[in-house]
């Protein structure tokens, strides 16, 4: 699975603070790609079947889901497919996109502390997501003042609701300056390509130019995690995929994610989706069933 985290660019359409796009038909040739940006991600799916994998959580949605991503957490694409007369809202802004301090006023406090919430991703729940769905789709037909209005409604009821259920919990997102960008693109491609073997901190201090003790500085303040940490999490995300999608055993997944102790690999996959490899993949044989 391709998991190097790509620092995404997006262009509002002229004379339009936010994006704000429908897609009603989902291509396969369309790939998704590990990325993170700078801008909030609200997005609603009203009928559709597919995998979340949002910073370190990985679930799955059949039918409909509404999930808000705040900055810089890293993220894939969410439909494998959507159902007949299925869409999928999207709408992307930045924190300061009303200005640098609007949600920093006293009747903004609780959209602001719902972007903190949205740091480490939220799903909202059934109720909330019926009773503001459909607003989320009228704004593709909303222009200026009245989309504006539009989405701090919206924010609103998001920021009242506690119908919904924090998916990153203990993972992160990239608190990072633009100059350090680049490191962390360097960091993630080589994880990309090499994670199925060792990878020895001399060798990715290298690849960015930097000492091993800086290298370890830079990493953990960037992502809240020891570098060792990333990359099995990385390998354990990558076995939640071929446990999924293939019929290779356990014991050749192990390896082929570069884990070479199958007592290592179990310990390890289980701290972090909460359930051994086998109750993984028979929970998600029954799922797609």
């Amino acid at each position: 699975m391709k998991t190097k985290p790509t620092l995404e660019k997006i262009v509002p359409s002229f004379g339009s603070s936010l994006l704000v796009k429908k897609h009603v038909q989902f291509l396969k040739t369309k790939k998704a790609f590990w990325h993170f940006h700078p801008e909030i991600e609200l997005v609603y799916v009203n009928k559709g079947k597919g995998k979340r994998h949002i910073g370190n959580h990985i679930s799955y949605f059949n039918n409909s889901q509404l999930v808000l991503i705040g900055s810089n957490l890293p993220h894939l694409g969410y439909m494998d497919r959507l159902t007949t007369n299925g869409s999928e809202t999207l709408i992307q802004f930045k924190p300061e996109f009303l200005g640098e301090n609007f949600f920093k006023i006293p009747e903004m406090a609780a959209i602001d502390q719902l972007f903190e919430r949205a740091k480490k991703g939220i799903r909202f729940n059934i109720e909330i997501k019926k009773r503001i769905g459909a607003k989320i789709e009228e704004l593709v037909d909303l222009e200026g003042a009245d989309r504006i209005i539009s989405i701090l409604e919206i924010l609103k009821e998001l920021a009242r609701t506690d119908d919904y259920t924090i998916l990153n919990a203990d993972g992160f997102a990239f608190e990072t300056q633009p100059q350090d960008n680049e490191k962390i693109d360097l960091v993630f491609k080589h994880i990309n390509e090499n994670f199925n073997r060792h990878i020895a901190l001399d060798e990715i201090s290298d690849v960015v130019s930097m000492t091993v003790p800086a290298f370890c500085r830079f990493f953990k303040k960037t992502t809240s995690k020891t570098f060792t940490k990333l990359v099995n999490e990385y390998r354990v995300v990558h076995a939640t995929k071929l446990l999924s999608e293939s019929n290779m055993s356990i014991g050749d997944i192990c390896f082929e994610c570069g884990f070479n102790n199958f007592s290592h690999f179990n310990k390890l996959f289980k701290e972090f989706t909460g359930k051994s490899a086998s109750k993984y993949r028979s929970e998600m044989l029954n799922f797609v069933q």
